[in-house]
């Protein structure tokens, strides 16, 4: 299966395939330090580490396990965060959502839900996948109530189970989605987006 990158458009945001001519503007949205705090990459806040990451993310783009994404402001035609599909696994029709980050003014608006909306329709709708899964840091609880408040199910803890770039040891919480559970939570997130 040779995915690539589609155009997501919402009202509130567009999901463009990930690009370097967003460099300028990740790299602005990008300097907030809770962004990094619990990711893989560490602190990604100038231009040459953005730049890296973009890269790298390209990379696995072209090895076919991860589709990423640049987040648009559609009120604004700006980048202003990132998100992507990640460990794609078209045999078990299986996929990740991860690497998802705004910056700091984007926090706690409808980016998030609409974001998510538009990758499970995606993965459901179009790619006909069976699952969807999301994970996050246990230390995270801001990231644990916005994946749980888009209707995923919590289904454990892998314990210690990745080291950060400061040597922190990473626990991760599991989440995921089914296409049994789709109706149900798309109906969800409509009214979340259309009805706050």
């Amino acid at each position: 299966m040779n995915l690539q990158p589609p155009v997501l458009s919402g009202s509130i945001v567009r999901l463009e395939p990930l690009d370097r001519r967003y460099l300028t503007d990740l790299v602005a949205e990008g300097k907030d330090e809770q962004i990094w705090a619990y990711m893989r990459y560490g602190m990604v806040d100038d231009e040459e580490k953005m730049l890296r990451m973009i890269e790298d993310l390209l990379e696995h783009q072209a090895r076919g396990t991860d589709l990423p994404f640049v987040v648009i402001n559609q009120a604004s035609g700006k980048a202003i965060g990132m998100t992507r599909f990640m460990n794609i696994e078209p045999h078990n029709r299986a996929l990740e959502i991860g690497g998802t980050w705004y910056g700091a003014a984007y926090r706690r608006t409808g980016v998030n839900t609409e974001c998510k909306f538009l990758l499970l329709q995606y993965a459901f709708e179009r790619l006909d996948f069976i699952r969807v899964q999301i994970k996050t840091d246990l230390r995270n609880e801001r990231s644990q109530r916005a994946i749980e408040r888009i209707g995923a199910v919590r289904e454990g803890v892998l314990r210690e189970h990745m080291i950060l770039p400061d040597g922190t040891v990473r626990s991760s919480v599991y989440y995921s989605i089914l296409a049994r559970e789709w109706p149900g939570v798309k109906s969800y997130l409509f009214e979340l987006l259309h009805h706050p």
